[in-house]
């Protein structure tokens, strides 16, 4: 008996010390995370949430000041500090970082339309916020911690198992808009635009020099978080189409570098007989490569862009060759598609 309370003692004495384990990474995302449960990219004075950067008096006042209608998941917000904490409540067992995170899973919940799409910003429905946002991967970044959840995969089986239930429920939807807004081009499947209307799922624009046009970079990201799924024939038939798609509409002889000159970052596109490329938009009727500027208006000449869009702005990339020639053939080799 003597024993077997101490090994109790010692027991709940060690889940004491583990639960004031502290990480310093998780601890400040503790202090930024707003009350709707979702995080911003910037705080109330528009300064960039950097979490390397020492937390005194005035920081924190700008981050008590910052209000949920900063709350986004635009450039890795809210999944990165979900996917951050749930590591930190691995290696610490600390419950407020787990508390923390499934605040943040809840909040992912919320945002989602019934439509199954997800806004860049939420609550915030300003100018092209509320609009479905696959640019720079937010909805395939939210769908991908829900998808971890629901599966219990990548250390989210610690999740409550409510939010496990509505989370599998989320992620259905989240795959049924993905397939109904991949483009149609004269009834044939393309690849995906950047943002669409959260009402229609119709192609729009967003910023003036985001033009309503097909996005590779992000139809990529699309394309993967498609293959961690099963290989439904309705997801089958959307991954072969704009993988096909994106072999049809290659280009080839050019290459795109982004380098230094006097400080300032100078992109050039260059013939180059051994390279292949996409350009980041391409007109969603014609699959000519295309290019916005801040005047809103379009062009159809990579050198017809301001010098300030030019350079200010990354217009081409060869993301899509690794899905072909590496992820594309191991998906079907794994679900056992000839061909």
């Amino acid at each position: 008996m003597i024993k077997s309370g101490i090994s109790v003692l010692l027991l709940c004495f060690t889940g004491i010390v583990s639960a004031q384990v502290k990480d310093t990474l998780a601890e400040k995302m503790l202090l930024y995370q707003l009350p709707v449960g979702g995080w911003g990219k910037q705080l109330n004075d528009k300064s960039v949430v950097n979490y390397t950067t020492p937390v005194d008096k005035n920081l924190l006042r700008k981050i008590k000041a910052t209000g949920d209608d900063h709350a986004t998941i635009d450039n890795n917000a809210t999944s990165r500090e979900i996917n951050a904490l749930i590591k930190a409540y691995a290696a610490t067992k600390n419950p407020e970082y787990l508390k923390s995170a499934e605040k943040g899973i809840s909040y992912l919940l919320l945002m989602q339309y019934k439509n199954g799409g997800f806004p860049q910003y939420y609550p915030n429905t300003g100018l092209y916020r509320k609009q479905v946002t696959y640019n720079d991967n937010a909805m395939i970044n939210a769908l991908t911690v829900l998808y971890n959840v629901a599966e219990g995969k990548n250390d989210f089986d610690v999740v409550d198992s409510k939010l496990r239930e509505k989370s599998k429920g989320a992620l259905q939807k989240g795959i049924e808009c993905i397939l109904k807004t991949q483009v149609l081009q004269k009834g044939s499947p393309s690849i995906w635009a950047d943002q669409y209307n959260e009402i229609t799922l119709q192609p729009d624009k967003a910023r003036a020099f985001e033009p309503i046009s097909l996005a590779t970079g992000e139809s990529v990201g699309i394309i993967r978080f498609l293959m961690m799924q099963p290989a439904t024939p309705e997801i089958q038939k959307a991954v072969n189409a704009s993988v096909q798609w994106f072999k049809d509409n290659k280009i080839e002889g050019y290459s795109y570098t982004v380098g230094k000159e006097n400080g300032k970052t100078v992109r050039v596109l260059a013939e180059d007989k051994n390279s292949v490329i996409w350009a980041r938009f391409y007109d969603i009727n014609t699959n000519k490569p295309l290019f916005g500027d801040r005047d809103g208006s379009v062009k159809y000449h990579y050198n017809e862009v301001s010098e300030e869009r030019r350079n200010g702005y990354s217009w081409f990339g060869d993301s899509p060759q690794k899905l072909i020639d590496k992820e594309y053939p191991k998906w079907k080799l794994k679900n056992n598609m000839g061909g």
